[in-house]
């Protein structure tokens, strides 16, 4: 077989390659050994966001209580699961997204390929001589971490969780980052006793500490056992379900384990070492505009090439596309890079922290504002947890990093980051004008804060 392009792997990011150089009049095939579209619509941002809308719908109505009158809430996976099944997966089945690339122009190859060079792909029995590119887009895969008796327990990752169609009596969620905190919250709201094992001093180790710290009192709201620095040493089936033992020698007992450590590339599966590229290495190395050093000809993309999210992967592909088809465009930076964990309230985060900041050398001043002691918080009332966390580059007076914690975090991210991306100065968003009442109007309290 010949083709013009080769992306290896239909996640958001690679479907989104093939099918914009397809609609060029490239002679693009598509490799996808799983489901078209791969992790994100079927296994993870889409249907977790599901969940996360149905527990916030169960938060809202117990709020009523406070705010406008009685409500009693009956608790119903039913609708969860049915809606994940019907709306978003299709009941993992992918044909709408083959139909849609192939109507785009493209060829599509369901199998386990991997790099033979800078100019061929294997799938199968299957060899591809490219002319033009290979773009790998091959993704991540759950990390799963050196527990004694893991591989002896049914336990969950992010798949099975999604595809629960029955809540668990009780859940130990082994990893506190954003996976782990989103389904702890949501499994909890949803009557399931959650125990969550976190390794690091903090859950969300990642974030910023206030950010931390105001989860972890959430969370004991939600009746959520958070219990940090103690990481899973052990885990052994029972009668009863899986007990998991920590390193410090305390044991819990629940139906169900789910693991939420991270994921990790698999550079070995892709066979990157016939591009130059060590098997060993975490992700593939790339340039500003995704090119594989070394090997002329491949582009990497999303969490293969260290992107980390979906939107990061579909960034990837823009860049990729034009770069393909000769049209000049601009690199991509990590100087802006936001990611959003979906908890309530919500935790969205861009550039760097400010031990991050510190660590790298920059003369920090931050500043900080209440959710709660916003005109629009104090309205808002219960469930109005949250503050605005500025650091600044005190030297260059610009923001290189920013925390929205608040029942909309993410959606108050979008200013903050694109302050960050253009380096605009703190003295012009100090004479923005700030809509009144709006959660936003919180920025403007941190940046008067900054230096005091």
């Amino acid at each position: 077989m010949n083709a013009d392009v080769v992306v290896l792997g239909m996640g958001p990011g690679g479907e989104h390659v093939a099918t914009e150089l397809a609609k060029a009049g490239l002679d693009v095939v598509g490799v996808e050994k799983e489901l078209l579209g791969g992790e994100c619509p079927y296994w993870a941002c889409v249907p977790t966001k599901m969940m996360v809308r149905a527990t916030d719908a169960l938060a809202e109505g117990e709020r009523i209580n406070v705010l406008a009158g009685r409500s009693t809430i009956e608790r119903n996976w039913d609708p969860v699961a049915r809606r994940i099944r019907e709306e978003a997966t299709d009941n993992w089945d992918d044909t709408v997204a083959v139909e849609r690339f192939k109507s785009a122009g493209g060829r599509f190859v369901r199998g386990d390929g991997r790099l033979d060079g800078p100019r061929g792909v294997i799938v199968g029995d299957e060899h591809i001589e490219v002319s033009k590119a290979i773009v790998v887009a091959t993704g991540t895969r759950p990390r799963i971490p050196d527990i004694k008796g893991l591989d002896g327990v049914d336990y969950w990752t992010n798949r099975g969780a999604v595809q629960a169609t029955s809540v668990p009596a009780s859940l130990v969620i082994v990893g506190g980052g954003a996976v782990g905190c989103e389904f702890a919250q949501m499994f909890a709201r949803f009557g399931a006793r959650v125990t969550l094992l976190e390794g690091q001093a903090h859950i969300l180790p990642s974030e910023e500490t206030e950010a931390c710290n105001l989860l972890h009192d959430v969370f004991a709201e939600d009746g959520v056992d958070v219990r940090a620095e103690q990481a899973a040493v052990a885990c052994a089936s029972g009668a009863d379900g899986v007990t998991v033992t920590t390193d410090k020698g305390s044991t819990v007992a629940a139906e169900r384990v789910l693991v939420a450590t991270g994921r990790r590339a698999d550079l070995a599966a892709v066979g990157t070492s016939t591009i130059g590229v060590d098997e060993k290495e975490r992700w593939i190395p790339v340039d500003d505009h995704l090119r594989v050093q070394g090997a002329p000809g491949v582009w990497a993309i999303g969490d293969v090439a260290g992107g980390g999210f979906t939107h990061m992967a579909v960034h990837h592909a823009r860049i990729v596309i034009a770069d393909i088809l000769g049209r000049p465009t601009p690199g991509t930076s990590d100087r802006a890079k936001p990611r959003v964990t979906f908890t309530d309230p919500e935790v969205g985060a861009v550039g760097l922290t400010e031990r991050q900041a510190r660590e790298s050398g920059v003369d920090v001043r931050t500043g900080i504002s209440k959710v709660s002691e916003s005109a629009r918080g104090w309205i808002h009332k219960v469930g109005n947890q949250g503050f605005i966390k500025l650091v600044e580059d005190r030297a260059r007076g610009v923001l290189v990093g920013a925390t929205s914690v608040g029942p909309v975090g993410g959606e108050v991210l979008s200013m903050l980051t694109l302050a960050i991306e253009a380096e605009v100065p703190c003295d012009d968003l100090r004479h923005m004008i700030y809509a009144y009442p709006t959660f936003h109007r919180a920025v403007e309290a941190a940046l008067a804060d900054l230096g005091n």
